[in-house]
């Protein structure tokens, strides 16, 4: 018989589990969107005067430097979740977020320090990338261990509502200063730095948050094994289908998930011609319905599965996605933006609501951390963080249209890979692991 004691073991226990998992994940995700979310006010300050798309293409070109970073972060707290626990790793990586955010709110301004101040930029953002690139894994894993197989949809899409509401938060920061407590030259002077203190003093509350986690029954069963083959890259060779799986099946999802996110906010301001506190607004609103909307689409493939709502987000994305954009390139209604974006984002909730699930249920456990979050890192590190370099290129080349196409390009590579995996739902490698306990 086992001894080991498989806790939480009520499902109070088990929902106190999820919400500090997930609330460390919303201050992760706090961090990481207040670069973009500011990056408006504060280009001018890191890089040489030029013209505001240049500037916004440096700022980017820093924002994708910290996506490169995240296969390391991945790789590195992968390997250390499955050997050393989901809640010390996931208590490490928000204390490096933290790190890097208050380098941030203190670096001084180009013409202080000269190159100096970008490159320090560059360092901040390298820690908050290897932060983010373990987060995601080790998050993913954790939710999705942590729930029981009726509910397990449903509980893991909590992960992209805290990574929402984490976004929220920080256009939520914006838009109080924006209009009441600041005026614009005091935002591009020395206001933006605010939202990144805010973010480094955050880091506390949710490390006294992941102190009181429950450890997951699946990594305890890892305990007393061979470490040889727990979170080690030799270990995850062994799983090629699955790895590739992970890669293919975020690729078109991350794309989408940050061109209607991330991105957006510019998107209104560079290329429909929206003002800087409107574009906030409207990105903020969407963001609300969307992270509502996200337990509902998990509670569904809990009902009928994942894969079929997969499918529904690479056919719908694929036909939608260039209509969208051409629409909103034309828009100047407030209205009419909300609802263009709105409508996206309905169609990636198909992705974002169980794309942790999906990954968690294709490994075992002595690898699950890793392999969620090292190829996972891979691909959003290629597409997803470049996604906003890549649209604002095309707009300085005059040829905004081109990068639609690849959007959706990008969302049928996806949609091959949904229509000929296995619905996780039914083979899941976590119902494995029950099945085997004593």
């Amino acid at each position: 018989m086992s001894n080991i004691t498989h806790t939480p073991t009520t499902t109070a226990d088990r929902i106190r589990s999820i919400i500090g998992g997930s609330m460390g994940n919303l201050v992760e995700w706090y961090d990481w969107y207040i670069y973009s979310a500011f990056s408006l006010y504060f280009a001018k300050s890191f890089f040489p005067k030029g013209d505001e798309t240049a500037q916004l293409l440096d700022t980017a070109g820093v924002f994708a430097i910290g996506f490169l970073m995240r296969p390391i972060g991945g790789w590195l707290m992968g390997t250390f979740a499955d050997r050393r626990g989901r809640k010390t790793a996931l208590t490490f990586s928000v204390l490096l977020m933290s790190v890097g955010s208050l380098i941030i709110a203190v670096i001084p301004s180009y013409e202080k320090i000269g190159v100096a101040a970008p490159l320090l930029l560059v360092i901040a953002r390298i820690l908050q990338g290897l932060s983010v690139g373990g987060e995601y894994g080790t998050s993913a894993t954790y939710l999705s261990e942590m729930a029981s197989k009726k509910h397990r949809g449903f509980y893991s899409s909590f992960q992209y509502v805290t990574l929402i509401m984490g976004q929220l938060l920080a256009l939520g920061v914006l838009v109080l200063l924006q209009r009441v407590f600041l005026t614009e030259e005091q935002l591009h002077s020395w206001g933006w730095r605010i939202p990144f203190g805010i973010g480094a003093m955050l880091a506390v509350i949710t490390m006294y948050l992941r102190r009181s986690l429950h450890e997951s029954a699946s990594f305890s069963q890892t305990e007393g094994k061979s470490k040889s083959m727990q979170g080690t890259l030799r270990a995850l060779a062994q799983h090629p289908k699955a790895v590739f799986t992970v890669i293919g099946l975020t690729l078109g999802g991350t794309v989408a998930f940050y061109t209607f996110t991330t991105y957006m906010q510019k998107f209104l301001v560079n290329t429909s011609g929206f003002s800087k506190s409107n574009a906030t607004l409207i990105s903020t609103l969407t963001l609300i319905v969307f992270m509502l909307i996200q337990p509902l689409f998990g509670w569904i493939s809990d009902k009928v599965g994942r894969k079929p709502l997969l499918i529904t987000f690479g056919v719908l994305g694929t036909l939608t996605t260039v209509p969208i954009l051409t629409e909103l390139t034309d828009t100047h209604s407030d209205w009419a933006a909300f609802w263009l974006i709105m409508l996206a984002l309905v169609v990636v909730s198909n992705y974002t609501s169980i794309n942790a699930v999906v990954k968690a249920e294709l490994f075992p456990a002595h690898i699950r951390a890793l392999g969620v979050g090292f190829p996972y890192a891979i691909a959003v590190s290629v597409f997803g963080g470049t996604a906003e370099l890549i649209a604002l290129k095309c707009k300085d080349l005059h040829h905004p249209e081109w990068f639609f196409w690849y959007v959706t390009a990008c969302i049928l590579v996806s949609l091959i890979i949904y229509s000929t995996m296995s619905d996780t739902r039914k083979f899941s490698k976590i119902e494995e692991e029950d099945l085997l306990e004593p």
